[in-house]
């Protein structure tokens, strides 16, 4: 039997075992694309959370290993927690910080408190920010407060949309980098223009700083520098440190304090943190100063897979931002979702290379983009590396649309 015919004899029998609702096709293909990912040689990004359990444990252990472990564990905040609080304070130049087992509860915290300082509920935000598009509502559900939008451009708002806005609002929050209008950061002119316009109005200005690591090569300023424009910013974990989980609130220690009660009233008062904070440690060590050549290695491969589809004949793609502000950005193809999520899989799990390794999300009729990480295993990816890859998954994207 020729190649040809065997590999179409595979894809026949993968459809007649394929689950019959969507529900369950949405699964098994998640399930496929994890596995496959997983098992991959080489990916642009290892995500750590994707782990086994027996991983995971090690991952903490190996973390906890610089600290001496004979000392008492933490309990309510004390202990390792503490000396997180206090480094990641004094990294992003502010008087106090705050750990939170996640960030939708640092920011609702955080803006509740302004929310009472202002004497104003209203938040000025983008419609694409995390608390708008990912947190059910959050803001007026829980905190009583009441969201307006800037702009509802996917973009960064400018000075003249913030200065112009035609009623008051409490906070300005910015989202650093906004994640879902495709990872993208203001330049720091209008990043400081901006800042002035909300102060011109009276209002606080709080950063979404939950990818905030991430940004100083595109600002060309130190975080302390970043973070000094904001009264308040909110810092992930897990999303670019590979910690566990966690988050931390920095601001006045005056807000932090209050913070922490709001934290204890909405349960955020965990008995022991010590997995979370020893891997955000860890993060802090080891990847914080990677990031920066993982942000310069995205833009390597941001242009290689431009030029790779381009060759392969693909006859439109989108790479957003053309040059990427950080080290994650988005790629937009001319198909549905599912022939181009199928034909991701496919070459993780037929080459063991992982090219795509996030879903791909419909945009419309025949248009579907997905998010690029580039971490420490794409480093070891040279351009003529990525354009291979996107021949060989061009060709499988071929044989999807063919069937």
């Amino acid at each position: 039997m020729s190649d040809t015919a065997e590999q179409g004899e595979h894809q026949a029998e993968r459809r007649d075992q394929e689950p019959t609702t969507e529900e369950e096709r949405t699964q098994e293909r998640r399930k496929r694309r994890i596995a496959a990912n997983r098992n991959a040689e080489r990916a642009l990004a290892r995500l750590g959370f994707q782990g086994t359990l027996r991983e995971r444990l090690a991952f903490v252990q190996e973390a906890a290993e610089p600290y001496d472990l004979d000392e008492p564990s933490d309990m309510y905040g004390g202990g390792v927690v503490e000396l997180l609080e206090k480094r990641v304070a004094e990294l992003l130049g502010k008087e106090a910080a705050a750990f939170f087992p996640t960030g939708t509860m640092a920011q609702q915290v955080a803006l509740r408190c302004w929310a009472g300082r202002t004497g104003n509920p209203t938040v000025a935000l983008h419609p694409l920010a995390h608390p708008e598009v990912h947190e059910r509502g959050a803001f007026s559900q829980v905190s009583g407060l009441r969201p307006v939008h800037v702009t509802s451009e996917p973009r960064q708002p400018t000075a003249d949309e913030v200065r112009d806005f035609p009623e008051p609002f409490g906070t300005l929050m910015l989202e650093l980098p906004l994640r879902d209008a495709g990872f993208v950061l203001p330049s720091w002119g209008e990043l400081t223009a901006v800042v002035e316009a909300a102060r011109e109005r009276d209002a606080v200005v709080h950063f979404d700083g939950a990818r905030l690591w991430e940004s100083t090569t595109h600002f060309g300023r130190p975080l302390d520098e970043i973070a000094d424009l904001a009264d308040s910013v909110y810092v992930s974990f897990y999303k670019s440190l590979e910690a566990l989980g966690g988050a931390a609130l920095v601001g006045p220690k005056t807000l932090i304090d209050e913070a922490k009660t709001w934290r204890h009233r909405y349960g955020g008062m965990v008995f022991q943190q010590f997995p979370s904070a020893l891997t955000a440690l860890a993060g802090l060590d080891r990847e914080l100063p990677r990031l920066p050549a993982y942000v310069a290695h995205a833009r390597v491969v941001a242009d290689a897979l431009r030029e790779g589809f381009a060759a392969a004949g693909v006859p439109w793609i989108r790479v957003h931002p053309e040059q990427p502000h950080t080290n994650e950005f988005q790629v937009w193809l001319p198909y549905d979702p599912d022939t181009v999520g199928e034909a991701a899989i496919r070459q993780a799990e037929e080459t063991s290379t992982a090219l795509f390794a996030n879903p791909w999300i419909t945009k419309g009729p025949g248009l579907a983009f997905t998010e690029v990480y580039v971490r420490a295993a794409g480093l070891e990816w040279t351009a003529e590396d990525v354009k291979a890859a996107v021949a060989d998954f061009v060709v499988r994207l071929k044989e999807e649309t063919a069937t």
